[in-house]
């Protein structure tokens, strides 16, 4: 049967808006190899001889930027953040003609801070698991791996103090943040059929976000925390009878089967991660900067802080506290606002905060997550 003469012309626009495409990207390739040379000839003219690992390919403010104005450009009828995304594969694989970036992340391989990392840097990085948070924040540190990727808040768990922990000591600055939706799938080989299912694992804090739906759909089965998601995957795999609750990375890693979608409490579930590195990121336009400050024990500390503030007309966008190391009954406040700390005002507020501080410690500013 012939094909219809109008599907046919619209395929062959289609192929021939390809051929541009793809000559297009391959354009922009070129251009990205020719930054690098630009950027090496700099380097030697400036050292007297090429160091990769000390070459900056990757400039976090620049990619905010360029995200930024493909959403604001996008006409449709494609959404503004699905051509972002587009572009951001493009740009991590020209980027990585420049030179394959390393990249640590909390694991093992499956994990939502994997799927962060991924998000954030394109696939065409190389992302490498650690078993710690600490582990991530060391291997930045060594240079090892030129950023880290960490998880810092969940929209309805809070907090993650270990990596609040980590910074109070690490030199390493705050290079950008990620924001990924979750969505939990409770996972099981194709050896175990929900009838044999005996164990639930996952981390402690996805087990928390499903609480509700488990309790409901599977009130009898024991239910074990361990160090992450990704694991409990890997062990739904080597195990019998083990189900797992994790995202969709770790289901197609492991080849997991789902017994349910999308089980988690509230629709709206949300982490927050954080990207670390040992650079100083300049300004993007779209900024946030986040302090650590600790104050002396007397009344009103915190609200002489916050006041500066306030008369600065700066937005906050997260306050938290964490017992100091130093001192008993003694507290460290995690600051994060609107801004970024080479901007007039943002100067004159972090001028007053350490006034009247024992520590203040700018942990860095960042462009705000665009995706």
């Amino acid at each position: 049967m012939a094909d219809n003469p109008e599907l046919v012309a619209l395929r062959n626009q289609i192929d021939e808006v390809d051929q541009q495409i793809h000559r297009l990207l391959n354009k922009r390739a070129e251009c990205a190899k020719q930054v690098a040379d630009v950027k090496l000839k700099e380097f030697e003219e400036q050292n007297g001889q090429v160091d990769l690992s000390q070459v900056k390919f990757y400039r976090p403010e620049r990619e905010a930027q360029v995200l930024q104005k493909v959403m604001d450009r996008n006409e449709g009828p494609l959404a503004d953040k699905t051509v972002a995304h587009l572009f951001r594969e493009i740009m991590s694989a020209c980027l990585a003609l420049e030179k394959p970036m390393e990249v640590a992340f909390l694991g093992p391989d499956g994990t939502f801070t994997h799927a962060a990392a991924l998000k954030h840097f394109g696939h065409a990085v190389v992302s490498l698991s650690q078993t710690t948070i600490a582990d991530v924040f060391s291997q930045v540190e060594s240079g090892q791996c030129l950023y880290g990727v960490v998880p810092v808040e969940n929209s309805t768990e809070g907090m993650v103090n270990h990596t609040l922990d980590n910074f109070v000591d690490s030199s390493l600055k705050i290079c950008g943040e990620v924001e990924l939706r979750i969505h939990h799938h409770l996972l099981v080989s194709e050896q175990t059929p929900a009838e044999k299912v005996t164990r639930i694992c996952a981390h402690q804090q996805a087990l928390a976000q499903c609480r509700q739906w488990l309790d409901v759909n599977w009130p009898d089965v024991e239910r074990v925390a361990v160090s992450s998601n990704g694991e409990a995957a890997k062990m739904a795999v080597e195990t019998p009878g083990v189900a797992a609750i994790a995202g969709e990375l770790a289901a197609d890693k492991y080849g997991l089967m789902k017994l349910a979608e999308n089980i988690e409490d509230l629709s709206n579930n949300a982490t927050r991660f954080l990207i670390i590195g040992r650079e100083v990121i300049p300004p993007s336009g779209k900024d946030k900067t986040s302090i650590v400050v600790s104050t002396h024990n007397k009344p009103g500390a915190l609200f002489n802080l916050l006041d500066h503030f306030r008369k600065a007309g700066v937005s906050l966008t997260r306050l938290d506290t964490r017992p100091s190391r130093t001192q008993n009954w003694a507290y460290v406040f995690f600051i994060e606002f609107e801004g970024h700390e080479k901007d007039e005002k943002i100067g004159k507020v972090l001028k007053g905060l350490e006034e009247e501080s024992i520590l203040l410690k700018p942990l860095g500013s960042y462009p705000k997550a665009v995706l």
